[in-house]
């Protein structure tokens, strides 16, 4: 078995959302382009294979409580990409939310800077606060947010693949710089776009930027199965995400693919120091920044569970839950997570919160650098991932630790790589080469 691919998240100040209020954080480290770079110097040291920023196109009512989104990540890790040589860049970006044309103009331009370092992770966008932001009276329901979103990748893939790679000649000596024959109009009249194309540069040096795709509802495995190349996900239990695995693989293979065309991510928010009992100092120290109840809150509400029905010690068992995840749900995938672990026993809402790094939604891991090292290899071994996206707990400690600490374990193992191989993300993580097709040859995809 080769080993897996490591993303980390430079969510700040960490996955712990309260973690500014520490005596040694910074408060508006989120701002600080240096407090990034000093973090993406860390990652590259440690031969990460790509640090991971999320984002949302509207402010949130947890400003109250922390940082927000923050920077534009596409604007900041262009940035980043300037100061490292063979980093990963994965950049959210919602498909409610832009235009086609733009996003692929964009990150092709972004594969170009950084040689081939670029992924797009592709989100629809659960916030409807966004929706003001746009000009649009409400926000789509998550039917046509991924039916907007299948065309929306339909259209970004073409757009990436217009150019035939001999298309651009350069012949001095004829004068002829390129081959308009080979480099193709899209002609692309659909539901909810209509893009003539192509880009005015041909396709960077992966072919096609990364796709990453993070939605675990039924639209959103559907997009995984035909796009992904990298699937970000949840689980809280290692049999959901030895299941999980297999039926992305399975759904690949369904749209004509090989099932290793696509990888995928578990996220696990980590919380590591030299020792387990200094760790579960810490662990204590940052649960006593967060508002408990009002997130215990949050988190029934998030199971679909009336207001007030469960106080923060009162036990959830499966029977109390509705029959299945609602269409409703902000995040399917966390909704579902968080059934699993209630199957295997009823939890409180206390302890969802605390199993979950503050109701973040993913697994916390807690601990010395090696029994977070067993754990993701046992993780890994048994199936339920090719790789990690580690978030930080708080980032300002937990960031350095991991890249420290925790990775020349796992390189000791041959689990993770002690030097970086080939130049591009897409072939580091085991991806292949995107077919190339003409507009013309491509089948219209079902609805």
């Amino acid at each position: 078995m080769t080993g897996f691919h490591l993303h980390l998240s430079l969510l700040t100040p960490g996955h712990f959302r309260q973690a500014w209020r520490l005596p040694h954080a910074d408060p508006r480290a989120h701002l600080d382009v240096g407090h990034f770079a000093r973090l993406a110097k860390a990652a590259e040291d440690a031969r990460i294979d790509a640090v991971f920023l999320g984002d949302g196109p509207a402010l949130g009512a947890g400003i109250a409580y922390g940082p927000d989104t923050g920077l534009d990540p596409l604007i900041l890790l262009a940035h980043l990409s300037g100061t490292t040589d063979r980093l990963g860049f994965v950049i959210t970006s919602s498909t409610t939310y832009n235009s086609p044309y733009n996003l692929a103009r964009r990150f092709n331009a972004l594969d170009h800077v950084s040689r081939g370092r670029a992924a797009v992770n592709i989100v629809t966008t659960g916030t409807t606060a966004a929706a003001a932001n746009f000009g649009l009276d409400e926000h789509p329901d998550k039917e046509t947010r991924y039916r907007r979103a299948h065309e929306f990748l339909d259209v970004v893939t073409r757009l990436w693949d217009a150019w035939e790679p001999d298309a651009l000649v350069g012949d001095r000596e004829s004068g002829r710089y390129a081959d308009p024959e080979l480099i193709h109009d899209i002609d692309h009249h659909g539901e909810f776009f209509s893009v003539r194309g192509p880009l005015p540069v041909p396709a960077g040096p992966q072919g096609r930027p990364v796709i990453v795709q993070a939605g675990g509802s039924a639209g959103g495995l559907a997009l995984a199965g035909e796009f992904a190349d990298v699937v970000f996900t949840v689980a809280q239990t290692r049999p959901k995400a030895v299941a999980f695995r297999e039926d992305i693989r399975r759904r690949a293979e369904a749209a004509g693919r090989h099932a290793d065309d696509v990888k995928v991510s578990l996220g696990v928010v980590v919380l590591v120091a030299g020792t387990e009992e200094e760790a579960r100092r810490r662990e204590r120290e940052l649960y006593g920044t967060l508002p408990v109840e009002r997130l215990a809150a949050a988190v029934t509400a998030g199971l679909g569970l009336p207001a007030g029905a469960f106080g923060p010690d009162d036990p959830i068992s499966l029977a109390d839950l509705p029959g299945e995840t609602g269409e409703g749900a902000f995040s399917a995938g966390f909704a579902e997570s968080t059934r699993a672990l209630i199957a295997e026993r009823p939890r409180t809402p206390r302890e969802l919160v605390q199993r979950s790094a503050g109701g973040a939604g993913h697994r916390l891991l807690v601990g010395s650098a090696v029994q977070i090292a067993d754990d993701l290899e046992d993780w890994f071994r048994a199936g339920a991932a090719d790789g990690f996206t580690v978030m930080p707990a708080d980032i300002a400690v937990d960031f350095e630790n991991f890249t420290r600490l925790v990775v020349p374990i796992l390189q000791e193992r041959g689990l993770f790589q002690r030097e970086y191989g080939a130049p591009t993300l897409r072939e580091r993580l085991g991806l292949r080469w995107p077919r190339r097709a003409r507009p013309a040859e491509r089948s219209p995809q079902p609805r």
